[in-house]
């Protein structure tokens, strides 16, 4: 994968396609918000609107720093986790009193450099570059102390996404490890990271996941394909096609999109049963290299990155899942990392 480069600068936004005089106003509650990273020495939350205008940026309290991963942002509940790695800690982020914007809960110290973050029913799993942690959730939100730790397979510094599914996690490290960690009655982790088996004899670095009931789509970068995990083995893989190093993945109803980095696409993906199949090679075309992607209810977001900017892109997805660009925001740092959705519901 591409290694992005730390900025130790003022992150700046310019606004295209999406933008109007109404860029900093606050968000509707009626609308929902695409979140980002900004992954800098002096990390940020970065706010947009569902047409792609920076709304706020919000300090996370913590440094960035973080390349090489997927799902360094999660959303869930309201709520919004943000890695960040050279502090080895997370920022919780809640909604303010009138539901419009955020405001940083707390910060939770994780026992290592976080990765990747994904929210369970009631636990924030953080995936560090050597373990995994859960740290549960209440009214109050996020409890600063873990209640279950278990180190990675290899725990090399290749760790790039955590996902949740029925009763376990699935982690990826690209040293070609897919694993998975069993989940207690009440959703901490235990035991100890297995490999999953099946694991293709040709697997050259897992990457992104996207995870949905007890199935896991998983991405093996470097070999062009896409693998489908289930009951801790891979059950299915599906080439890319012309399409090279599909990294991330976003899951939603019957498709699954992914990000070709070097490609610099986006991929369609019909999924059912055992079913992967690829619908469209080349639904949406970048500047730059893919870092991440989102989807959620019919809008989604990717972000590209080039050695000097990245981009943030907002879609709107129909239902035979095309991608219509509804607004795109540059900002001058090749950092941006991480991307998620919080619904209007999640704020009201």
């Amino acid at each position: 994968m591409i290694k992005r480069l730390l900025s130790t600068g003022t992150t700046t936004i310019l606004l295209a396609c999406g933008a109007t005089g109404a860029a900093f106003a606050e968000g509707s509650r009626h609308e929902p918000l695409v979140v980002a990273a900004s992954n800098t020495a002096t990390n940020a939350l970065m706010v947009f609107s569902s047409t792609g205008a920076l709304i706020r940026q919000i300090p996370t309290q913590g440094q960035g720093g973080v390349s090489g991963n997927a799902g360094g942002i999660a959303a869930a509940g309201g709520r919004v986790a943000v890695v960040n790695f050279a502090s080895s800690n997370v920022s919780i982020f809640a909604r303010d009193d009138d539901g419009r914007m955020f405001r940083v809960e707390r910060v939770v110290p994780v026992g290592g450099n976080p990765v990747s973050v994904a929210f369970g029913a009631d636990h924030l799993y953080v995936l560090t570059t050597t373990h995994v942690e859960s740290h549960r959730m209440g009214p109050g939100g996020v409890v600063t102390a873990a209640d279950g730790v278990v180190p990675l397979v290899h725990a090399d510094g290749s760790a790039a996404q955590v996902g949740v599914i029925k009763g376990q996690l699935i982690l990826t490290e690209k040293s070609n490890a897919i694993e998975s960690v069993v989940l207690t009655a009440d959703g901490a982790v235990s035991g100890m990271a297995a490999l999953v088996s099946n694991i293709p004899a040709n697997v050259n670095a897992p990457f992104g996941l996207a995870t949905r009931g007890n199935e896991a789509y998983v991405t093996i970068a470097h070999a062009d394909e896409i693998s489908l995990v289930r009951n801790d083995a891979v059950l299915t893989v599906t080439g890319s096609g012309t399409q090279h190093a599909p990294c991330w993945v976003a899951l939603d109803g019957p498709f699954l999109f992914s990000s070709n980095s070097p490609s610099q696409s986006v991929s369609r993906y019909a999924v059912y049963g055992q079913k992967v199949v690829q619908d469209a090679a080349v639904i949406a075309q970048f500047v730059g290299n893919p870092t991440d992607i989102t989807y959620r209810h019919g809008l989604a977001a990717v972000i590209d990155g080039s050695a000097t900017n990245s981009r943030v892109s907002v879609f709107k997805v129909d239902e035979d899942g095309n991608f219509t660009l509804q607004g795109m925001a540059t900002v001058n740092s090749p950092s941006t990392n991480g991307v998620a959705i919080v619904e209007a519901a999640d704020r009201d």
